[in-house]
């Protein structure tokens, strides 16, 4: 029998996070600081408003391109936020969670062989979506001394002929970093200059620690060549809801329309509602006191990582840090197998988020303030031997 798979799926491998996932999961005692999602329950305002959902029996399909009242609360949402006006009739998407807008646009814009350019350390899965739709990932470095912001200079050097867009995921997982405005100034210049669409990916726009969040579409000249992604897994606590959305001017936010009515009708009935009632102030509330809470762990595991002298650079955004492990003298996955199997401590190899993340490991500090302390009481144990 011949082999039904395609090329682009055979040559792409299994994410590198899931290994640790799965070793971990057979783990009686074990610490994760490897998953990428909330330790907290979806606040109950937002859980009630999707019981009463149910209870009203708003079961059935939404518009394609999401509930009226939702893409019409998210529209002013972005406005008072970050001063930027998308039109809820045409310019908006409902989406099943960030994972699937990254989906449509890449299915919309790319022709085969379109380059992507992605910036690395990056989430797992911009490399292999940019493959499925046909394109072609171009991964460049950022590096700690940049805080692990990606330059003008470096999106240039990457540029060729085929270049058709950028990739930013700010702030960033699994760094943590942040984009500047003067920086993001300089990248969106070259995207201007050389005419390439911009695709951001900004889930994580609210948990920033003592930085301003740049919207990226809200930059001169930035509007109209911007793809925005955004989501309420991270902010909100809502990664099980699967609801995310899509920005963009009319005619690539009509591509991608199509796109999704064609693979996934629209996106879950219930999610749309408990996102709605994510969107009200009582919602926010939650959301700083989310924030304020990740910002207090923050703290603990940075210092923490920079006492034992695994030098850490200060992660200004979501909920990851991404210490060095170079003093061990390990790579980034010997290291992450070795604190698992003797410690009981799960961590995600640098170098699972692309090349440059080698010599690195990120941590999530999306779990309780006391199994951080514990995570690092057994760390200390491990650098005692290993560092």
């Amino acid at each position: 029998m011949r082999n039904f798979i395609s090329d682009r799926v055979a040559a792409t491998p299994p994410s590198g996070i899931r290994k640790f996932f799965d070793i971990a999961a057979t783990m009686k005692d074990v610490i994760s600081l490897g998953i990428g999602e909330p330790d907290f329950v979806t606040p109950p305002p937002i859980l009630q408003a999707g019981i009463e959902s149910l209870k009203r029996g708003e079961t059935a399909y939404t518009s394609n391109s999401g509930t009226v009242e939702l893409r019409t609360a998210l529209s002013h949402h972005l406005q008072k936020l970050y001063q930027v006006t998308y039109s809820p009739v045409d310019e908006i998407i409902i989406t099943v969670g960030v994972s699937e807008a990254l989906y449509l646009v890449m299915t919309a814009v790319l022709n085969p062989g379109d380059e992507v350019i992605i910036p690395e350390p990056s989430f797992v899965a911009y490399g292999p979506e940019v493959t499925f739709a046909g394109g072609v990932p171009v991964a460049v470095p950022t590096y700690v001394k940049d805080n692990f912001q990606v330059t003008a200079e470096t999106i240039e050097a990457a540029i060729t002929p085929k270049t058709k867009a950028i990739l930013l995921g700010y702030p960033n997982n699994p760094t943590g970093a942040v984009m500047t405005r003067q920086v993001m100034l300089g990248v969106t210049a070259v995207a201007e200059q050389h005419d390439l669409l911009i695709i951001s990916d900004e889930i994580y726009d609210r948990l920033v620690y003592g930085i301003e969040h740049v919207c990226v579409p809200v930059l001169p000249g930035m509007r109209e060549r911007t793809v925005l992604l955004g989501g309420f897994s991270k902010d909100y606590a809502m990664t099980g809801w699967r609801i995310g959305y899509a920005c963009a001017p009319a005619d690539i936010l009509a591509a991608m329309r199509k796109v999704h009515q064609y693979t996934i009708m629209s996106a879950p009935t219930t999610g749309q509602a408990a996102a709605l009632a994510a969107l009200t102030d009582e919602g926010n509330r939650y959301v700083e006191e989310m924030r304020q809470e990740y910002d207090r762990r923050r703290r603990l595991i940075v210092d923490g990582f920079n006492t034992l002298g695994l030098d850490c650079f200060e992660p200004r955004g979501a909920f990851y840090a991404f210490p060095s492990i170079a003093k061990t003298g390990m790579s980034s996955d010997a290291f992450a197998m070795r604190l698992l199997d003797e410690e009981e401590v799960a961590m995600v190899p640098g170098d699972a988020f692309g090349a440059s993340g080698a010599g690195f490991v990120r941590a999530s500090y999306a779990t309780a303030y006391e199994k951080i302390e514990e995570a690092l009481n057994r760390l200390e144990r491990f650098m005692r031997r290993h560092g």
